[in-house]
């Protein structure tokens, strides 16, 4: 959306309502005044009508039943502001509202003839030049018998319709600019709610384009406008946090592929040109074994990450015995534990317990969570693998009584490549992976994990499970 877009659209708008008013003013104006001159002609065509049935009743050879008329004709005149006139059949005005009884001396009209006269119920003219100017008229016979005595003329002022015209044109008017100014000022509010916040939107959006996410969408408001905004600020604190934690992430990679890379290919060079005497190579040998199974151990767990952070990744769900599991989990574990006097004490619940789970995944959390109890506890300790039904949840807990998590390094246990610094020394062929990886696939599984630990004393993981 170009910056220029609201102003053509306003211009565009302005435009149209000019347009609209030349019509108004010009179209409309002649269908307002068509539409008065239909109303008055049959106001004046009612009119003649009743006042030709009156006189087709009297007689119109008595004076006294003409001045009746006349008066009738004044009284009918003066309230609708018209002329009224009884006409001979000779074009005589033999009665006029406004001249009174001229039968004596009449005026007679020249080429009088009511069928040249538009063929309408009314005419607008000069009715035969007798006015000086246009007049609405209308003409209506007065028969009796049959016959025509004459004609009853009802004349108004064309300047009276042209009057109510503009009186109705400068409503038209007025409503018409009312309206436009309301919508202008609909304009400036939807210029006001909707296009400054979208061009503040759209701002935003360049910035992130060109990789500034440290960039903050300006909205305030509580409207769906601001909603965006803020979720826009969100996802680019989100795609920086992430871009942040992909750096790390590879640089940690990077870190613990070279580190064993770095001595595999030092010491076969130096088995290779002879700085190695040949009775110590089995000992360098085994040392780049180790480095090896290091580095398959590495590849294997981000292999596993990888396929834990696929949206797409599928979970085979199904119903199993999480106190086998727990045995067989444990007893892989024996020959590392009997080397250092560890026992693995297992307080289960019942002789089954059955769970809902992917099984592949539930036992690789508990191999993950075994190796670090193991790694981490003082020779000659125990660790207590248990589990428990409550409130229509499994839980199961790894407990081991080593060297504890100091309480600042908690938070991080569940980053990548996160090692502490207690661990320093005894994880030497850790991926700082593991936890990553629990913490993922009990995520998958919408259940939580929680951790308590001291330091000197031991710590604790828990995760539940749902029941079958």
């Amino acid at each position: 959306m170009k910056r220029r877009l609201f102003f053509k659209f306003v211009l565009i708008y302005v435009f149209l309502a000019l347009v609209n008013f030349i019509l108004i003013s010009t179209v409309g104006s002649d269908r307002i005044q068509k539409s008065v001159e239909q109303a008055k002609g049959r106001e004046l065509y009612q009119e003649s009508v009743q006042i030709a049935a009156d006189m087709s009743a009297v007689s119109l050879y008595k004076k006294d039943s003409l001045e009746d008329i006349l008066d009738s004709l004044k009284t009918v005149a003066k309230y609708e502001g018209s002329k009224i006139w009884y006409i001979s059949t000779r074009g005589e005005i033999l009665l006029s509202s406004d001249l009174g009884i001229t039968t004596e001396e009449p005026y007679v009209i020249p080429n009088f003839n009511p069928a040249s006269l538009d063929s309408g119920y009314y005419s607008i003219g000069r009715f035969f030049n007798y006015f000086d100017s246009d007049m609405i008229s209308v003409i209506y016979p007065v028969t009796s018998n049959t016959r025509v005595h004459g004609y009853i003329a009802v004349h108004s002022d064309i300047k009276g319709i042209i009057a109510q015209r503009e009186s109705i044109l400068r409503t038209v008017h007025f409503l018409f600019i009312l309206s436009f100014t309301l919508s202008l000022l609909i304009l400036l509010m939807i210029y006001i709610w909707v296009i400054r916040p979208l061009r503040t939107i759209q701002k935003g959006i360049l910035e992130y384009s060109t990789g500034n996410l440290n960039y903050e969408v300006d909205i305030h408001s509580n409207d769906e406008m601001g909603f965006l905004g803020s979720r826009l600020t969100y996802m680019a604190n989100t795609l920086a946090t992430s871009e942040e934690s992909q750096k790390k992430f590879i640089s940690n990679v990077s870190h613990d592929f070279r580190s064993p890379l770095t001595s595999i290919k030092g010491y076969i060079e130096a088995i290779l040109d002879g700085t190695i005497p040949a009775e110590m190579q089995p000992r360098y040998l085994n040392i780049i074994l180790q480095e090896t199974k290091r580095l398959e151990k590495l590849t294997k767990d981000l292999l596993t990450l990888n396929n834990l952070d696929s949206k797409g990744n599928y979970m085979a769900m199904s119903k199993f015995d999480i106190n086998d599991v727990i045995r067989n989990t444990a007893a892989s574990f024996g020959g590392k534990c009997i080397s250092r006097h560890i026992s693995l004490e297992l307080i289960l619940e019942g002789t089954e317990l059955f769970v809902y789970a992917d099984y592949s995944r539930i036992q690789q959390v508990l191999y993950n969570l075994l190796d670090n109890a193991i790694k981490f506890s003082k020779d000659d300790s125990v660790i207590e693998i248990e589990t428990e039904y409550r409130h229509d949840k499994i839980y199961v807990s790894v407990k081991d009584h080593g060297c504890g998590i100091p309480r600042d390094s908690i938070p991080k246990i569940w980053d990548r490549f996160y090692k502490s610094d207690s661990s320093r020394g005894k994880d030497t062929t850790g991926t700082g992976l593991g936890l990553a990886i629990v913490r993922d696939i009990i995520q998958q599984h919408n259940q939580t994990i929680t951790v308590v630990s001291t330091e000197g004393v031991g710590t604790e993981f828990k995760f539940t499970l749902d029941k079958a």
